[in-house]
């Protein structure tokens, strides 16, 4: 691997990007940057997490740390445990909601947060100079098994009561929240229809990523039902999907913006609060309109939840999320967690006495396309800097120019977003207007622009 950190931890493909030896080496840099005393340690259900775990756990060990093994337990879980247990670190093994073949090291720091550039860069330099804090044999670390479920289980409950006693048909997806979504939101009175909820590392069932295409079973398994809300989750449940009571699935971007609104609504009364709400530089304006339609004001950040994380802790927002179901409720803790999310979004619905359809029926219905061009990978970071300029004098109209994740320009009736790709050689370009010719007509002039650059370099 050229990089150890990716945008979302380390990951790679089982045995070849990652293996056992790198897992080891992960564990003994990290271990040794924090000076770690502490740390906590989950797992997806994928199968090649105990090889990870134990190779990881190896390396911890071998640095004098005392290692929390939590089980497989969704990412937020481990999350909050950090905090519970005052770690460290903490160290989620999955590769989210990636194929069966990849896996991942994520790592947070004592206050839940994913380890931001600094820290990476400074883990990745230990790692390739292998300058590692090892420790004599009579202070090896030792393991202890922890059942963090309770805990965690017992800040939902104080978060969330429900009156109504919803039907929700839910699909873990076979991945980290196989058991603790079903006998959460049981615990909180819902009649519930469980899909997909053994743990197989394989997802034979479907797709990890909740996607409309990899929930058609729970869509029509809510419409047969005839049950409120269809929930689900990717492999380490960080992200929550919806299915409303017809059996349709709810636009990620607008159960963002919905929520937000909600939000909103109930802290009118609180002049003093906070009405940031955060998201991504890739999130519909739909989140605009409605956030600033209740006085709110949306910050938009660099693609990652962690960016998101950081932002809604410094700028004490009151909400954020990205447009992928990665869902921040700072009042219980920074990391993107789904089944929270899903049991907060249950009690809006019941708040505002209200159907999943109907709750999101007021947020606009704006038109996103997505183009790729083809670009060489020696070329394409410059020629996205390059554009700023460009399309600054393009589109003299502007209403707000960011460059901190590639180049967006907010326009008076859409936006365009140029980024390159992290991985293959390609510019993506993301458009969005409040027309389908709005949306058209920028797409065209953007992509026509990047062309024609290429084509005199």
């Amino acid at each position: 691997m050229d990089k150890l950190f990716g945008s979302s931890g380390v990951r790679g493909l089982v045995n070849i990007e990652l293996t056992s030896t790198l897992a080891c080496n992960v564990g003994l840099a990290v271990a040794t940057y924090a000076k770690a005393k502490c740390v906590v340690v989950a797992r997806d259900t994928r199968v090649s997490g105990v090889m990870i775990q134990e190779a990881l756990v190896s390396g911890l060990i071998s640095c004098g740390v005392t290692v929390y093994l939590i089980g497989v337990v969704p990412t937020p879980v481990l999350a909050y445990t950090i905090c519970i247990l005052g770690a460290d670190v903490g160290f989620m093994i999955t590769a989210s909601h990636n194929p069966p073949q990849y896996n991942g090291i994520k790592v947070f720091n004592s206050k839940a947060l994913s380890y931001v550039d600094a820290d990476q860069i400074a883990v990745e330099k230990i790692f390739s100079e292998k300058q590692y804090t090892l420790t004599d044999w009579k202070h090896l670390g030792k393991i202890i098994h922890y059942d963090a479920v309770p805990a965690y289980l017992d800040m939902v409950k104080k978060a969330v009561v429900l009156h109504k006693k919803w039907h929700v048909v839910v699909d873990p997806g076979c991945g980290a929240a196989y058991q603790l979504a079903p006998q959460m939101l049981k615990m909180l009175g819902c009649k519930v229809t469980a899909l997909n909820a053994q743990p197989d590392g394989y997802f034979p069932a479907r797709a990890s990523e909740p996607t409309v295409e990899s929930l058609k079973t729970l869509s029509k398994t809510v419409q047969a039902l005839g049950a409120d809300i269809g929930i689900a989750f990717d492999g380490d449940a960080d992200r929550v999907a919806f299915v409303d009571e017809k059996g349709k699935f709810v636009n990620f971007d607008h159960a963002l913006a919905s929520y937000s609104a909600y939000i909103l609504k109930q802290i009118s009364s609180r002049a003093k609060s906070s009405r940031i709400v955060v998201t991504n530089v890739e999130a519909s304006m739909c989140v605009e309109t409605l956030v600033e339609g209740f006085g709110g004001k949306v910050l938009r950040t660099r693609v990652g939840d962690i960016y998101v994380s950081e932002s809604i802790m410094t700028e004490g927002a009151v909400f954020g999320g990205e447009p992928c179901g990665a869902w921040v409720h700072p009042l219980q803790h920074y990391c993107p967690d789904g089944p929270l999310s899903a049991v907060l979004f249950l009690k809006a619905l019941e708040v505002e006495g209200k159907t999943v359809s109907l709750f999101v029926e007021e947020v606009p219905k704006y038109i996103t396309l997505r183009e790729n061009v083809k670009c060489s990978n020696e070329e394409k970071n410059k020629t996205v800097t390059v554009l700023a300029e460009t399309l600054k004098n393009q589109f003299r109209d502007y209403t707000d120019f960011s460059t901190i994740d590639g180049v967006r320009l907010a326009l008076k009736d859409g936006w365009l977003l140029i980024r390159a790709s992290g991985t293959e050689p390609l510019i993506r370009v993301t458009v969005e207007g409040k027309t389908e010719n709005v949306a058209k007509e920028l797409m065209h002039k953007v992509t026509s622009l990047i062309q024609s650059m290429l084509r005199e370099s």
